[in-house]
């Protein structure tokens, strides 16, 4: 077995909102959808991310960095620079919500997070909802 250390199912985020998670203090992911999972996941970046996604995701870390002071957003990654098409770290499900007093809240739910752990891009086919990652590596391995 490969990342032995990861958990088996992972969630696709588009970037920058991985990035966000990982390294901005975004707490929470929002859905269309509530979900009764707990725990540790995976985060993993879809391959696409479109230039207008990257501006608007920019904006509002730089809205939310205002909001909370403890938000630091020095540099915002380039375009280019955001692993895309991979598992990029891990965070924990907590909690399910349909309100929260965050400005990181504007969905229909939000997947509570907390200790969101980054990692060195793994490439991985991703998938909807959870799902179990070492199936769609890249490389064939399981």
């Amino acid at each position: 077995m490969i990342y032995p250390d990861l958990p088996k199912f992972a969630l696709s985020i588009r970037q920058p909102w991985a990035h966000c998670i990982l390294h901005l203090g975004k707490t929470v992911e929002n859905r269309d959808w509530p979900t009764r999972f707990r725990g540790r996941v995976c985060i993993h970046a879809a391959k696409g991310m479109t230039r207008q996604e990257w501006e608007d995701c920019m904006e509002w870390a730089r809205h939310v960095a205002t909001c909370d002071p403890s938000i630091k957003v020095k540099r915002f990654p380039a375009f280019i620079d955001l692993p895309r098409g991979g598992i990029v770290g891990t965070a924990e499900i907590v909690d399910v919500v349909t309100a929260m007093d965050s400005p990181w809240f504007f969905g229909k739910y939000g997947f509570v997070l907390k200790d969101p752990q980054p990692c060195d891009l793994i490439p991985v086919k991703g998938a909807l909802s959870f799902f179990e990652w070492r199936k769609n590596m890249d490389d064939g391995r399981q």
